[in-house]
């Protein structure tokens, strides 16, 4: 029974114990409050040095701006340190371990970020001040701190920034406020897309100024963040890659297209736009040109020698062959000495060098006038393969002149009437036999030399051949004459109805004796007017006009080698800028892109 009321008496007093908490707390506050000032240090001597512990907590990188070099923290600040007035028995204030007071109420450390970049300066929220029995206080004030930071963008878009952020009293020395530091912070930290966060070491300084011989504690915390660099590659150095590779195809392109300075100042616009857009991210600082600005430097001054390199390439290409012979230099250096180098031949070189007779064919029609448009038939007698066609019918009218006699069987070379040139002045390159035959004399004016030629032979020969050597016997070769100077070999009339046997019967004294000596003295007498003083000159007239066209197919042909000679050199100069320019590219990329420290780093965690 008595065991039972001391039960109930225990737990009545339990009860009643918890009850009285509040007015202890209520009481303890209104105690420790009363005579509290917040403006003084709190130290039970005014001589001793109040020790805070500081520490930093990060939560997230929000933002790093390299333009204003402003870096953009969400972070938590974490201050200790003991009060020496707000200390209690907890056993005289039941229930009571830890108090909480307003920042307004106790004494807190005026503690700031010194390279505050905020419009307020201070942009902590004033949380409150944690306090237990024994005076330690504990005080968090979270923020978004905004602050100044040296942005190094020399190795962008592989670099690592520091950004540092300098903690410190604003009012209280080291003698009065002594700061100590605590490792920071990271377990709490949100990743960010752009930035890795590497690690955030701190450090305590101490500064003495002129003004004054006590020291000025601070702490700073680095926040130590690499970029990821796989968007910058994507959009920045991929296309900046394969813009200078497209360089190269500037070399590749033939030299006719006439579009070769049109890649070249396209491809330096597209790395002027992509270098524009490199510097609206990039400070305007001279302190340090960044790696990505100089690999596209470097690009365009590759683009640019380039376009140089193709404005001499064209210039040998589209060389005045009128000019003077190849220079000697040239000759050495770029159709010698490069040439095999860079294992280059010549077009043909190697080659059998005598053509084949269809190639020899289009190479004459090639040369020869367009404007001939006379019908020719083959002649036995060989040509050589590399001459003209219209020489080659030259040859063919000599050989007519040389055997009137054979005119049936022999071609004939004559402009058609039907094909001719519908131009009023033809051209005397299309119609070299017209040309020939327009300076023969008429009929009128061989008359009388046929007939002192005619009288002479009968004086010589005797009366047997009167009846065919008088003006009768004149008719077909006048005919013949006149038609070969008018242009209608359909009306020619043969000499004689058996051309074959006179010819073979005429020797090389021009008569025979025997039977029928009258109708052969007529015919020689007919081939001697041929062959006299006017055909002569128009024989040699015709010599003439072949020997010039011979010289001029020599000049030309002189002339077109001197063009395939300075073409062949621009070939050289394309072939040699293309392997020059790919060894300079490919050591500027990876010279460039590697020289950044942390380049194998980057590559092994954002692109491996």
């Amino acid at each position: 029974m008595w065991q039972a009321v001391a039960l109930w008496l225990l737990i009545f007093v339990t009860l009643l114990s918890e009850s009285v908490q509040g007015p202890h707390q209520r009481f303890l506050l209104r105690e420790l409050l009363r005579d509290y000032n917040p403006m003084e240090r709190p130290v039970a001597n005014d001589s001793q040095t109040l020790i805070v512990q500081f520490s930093f907590t990060l939560m997230q990188v929000m933002d790093v701006d390299e333009k204003n070099q402003i870096l953009t923290t969400n972070a938590w600040l974490q201050m200790q340190w003991y009060d020496h007035y707000l200390q209690w028995n907890q056993s005289e204030y039941p229930g009571v371990k830890n108090l909480r007071f307003t920042p307004d109420q106790v004494w807190t450390p005026d503690i700031l970020l010194y390279n505050s970049a905020h419009d307020k300066f201070d942009a902590t929220f004033k949380t409150n001040v944690l306090v237990n029995s024994s005076g330690f206080c504990e005080y968090l004030p979270p923020g978004i701190f905004i602050s100044t930071c040296n942005v190094d963008v020399r190795w962008f878009p592989f670099d690592i920034q520091r950004c540092e952020l300098k903690f410190g009293s604003w009012t209280f020395d080291g003698w009065l406020l002594d700061i100590q530091m605590k490792e920071a912070d990271v377990s709490g930290y949100m990743p960010n897309g752009e930035w890795d966060l590497v690690e955030v070491p701190g450090g305590r300084h101490e500064v003495f100024y002129d003004c004054c011989t006590e020291p000025y504690p601070d702490i700073t915390f680095v926040v130590t963040l690499r970029r990821r660099t796989l968007f910058y590659a994507l959009n920045l150095l991929i296309p900046c890659v394969l813009l200078s590779s497209m360089t190269l195809l500037v070399f590749l392109l033939p030299a006719n297209s006439g579009e070769k300075i049109s890649l070249g100042i396209t491809v330096l616009l597209s790395l002027t736009v992509f270098m524009l857009m490199v510097a609206e991210i990039m400070p305007a600082t001279s302190d340090s040109v960044p790696l990505i600005g100089q690999y596209f430097a470097s690009t365009m001054v590759i683009v640019g020698m380039s376009v140089v390199a193709t404005v001499i390439v064209l210039q040998f290409h589209h060389h005045n062959p009128k000019s003077d012979h190849i220079p000697r230099w040239v000759n050495l250096v770029l159709l010698q000495w490069v040439p095999w180098f860079l294992r280059m031949k010549r077009p043909g070189e190697g080659m059998d060098p005598t053509l084949p007779h269809s190639q020899a064919d289009t190479q004459s029609k090639t040369l020869s006038s367009p404007t001939t448009t006379a019908t020719t038939t083959t002649i036995p007698t060989p040509v050589p393969a590399m001459l003209p066609q219209s020489f080659s019918s030259l040859q063919a009218s000599l050989a007519q002149f040389n055997h009137p006699h054979r005119f049936n069987s022999q071609a004939v070379i004559l402009p058609n009437p039907t094909h001719g040139d519908p131009s009023p002045n033809p051209q005397p390159n299309g119609h070299l036999p017209y040309m020939g035959f327009q300076s023969f004399p008429t009929t009128a004016e061989l008359e009388p030399a046929q007939r002192n030629r005619a009288a002479t032979h009968r004086r010589g020969s005797g009366g047997d051949g009167e009846g065919l050597a008088g003006p009768a016997g004149d008719t077909p070769i006048h005919h013949h004459l006149s038609s070969a100077k008018f242009g209608s070999p359909s009306q020619e009339t043969p000499v004689s109805p058996e051309p074959d046997p006179l010819a073979s019967a005429s020797g090389p004294s021009g008569l025979e004796a025997g039977g029928g000596a009258g109708r052969v003295a007529a015919i020689h007498t007919h081939t001697g007017v041929l062959r006299g003083g006017p055909v002569d000159n128009q024989l040699q007239a015709l010599l003439v006009e072949v020997q010039f066209l011979v010289e001029r197919v020599r000049e030309q042909d002189r002339q077109l080698s001197i063009v395939e000679q300075w073409q062949f050199a621009a070939a050289v100069i394309d072939r040699l800028c293309l392997v020059g320019f790919s060894v300079f590219n490919i050591i500027c990329t990876f010279a460039i892109l590697m020289a950044a420290p942390n380049f194998g780093e980057a590559l092994s965690k954002d692109f491996l």
